[in-house]
């Protein structure tokens, strides 16, 4: 299994990678420490998998629409504005980084035992649902 540092933080240092490939680091991650089945990380990474789609659509709007729009309003003058895409865009790329953030804690709890000391909330996890 690898650590955070040898899996390269998304192996930036490489390459930039696209949203996608990025998701599908965080699930190798995930893998790597044994977690991908987990509800909560699974939960979450469906929604990160949404906001991805959802930025991949506004990338593209925005490169279509370009970053600024007219609007014409009293007397038929313009105003030039910025393209709502580009706000959405940014609210978005935001929730996102905190899912990222949200995943991270995720896999570095819920990890085996043998890796860090998380595993007391695995432990409880595993009671918890048992109890059902």
């Amino acid at each position: 299994m690898g650590t955070w540092q040898e899996i390269g933080e998304f192996n930036m240092a490489k390459k930039k990678l696209t949203l996608q490939e990025q998701a599908e680091q965080i699930l190798k991650i995930a893998e790597a420490h044994g977690v991908q089945s987990n509800y909560f990380f699974a939960t979450t990474f469906k929604r990160y998998q949404v906001q991805i789609r959802i930025l991949n659509e506004l990338e593209e709007t925005i490169k279509k629409d370009g970053t600024l729009v007219t609007k014409e309003y009293v007397k038929g003058r313009q105003n030039v504005y910025t393209h709502p895409a580009v706000g959405e865009y940014n609210k978005t790329s935001t929730s996102a980084n905190q899912t990222v953030k949200t995943l991270i804690d995720i896999v570095k709890t819920l990890r085996p035992e043998d890796e860090t000391e998380g595993a007391s909330l695995q432990d409880m996890m595993k009671d918890l649902m048992a109890d059902d």
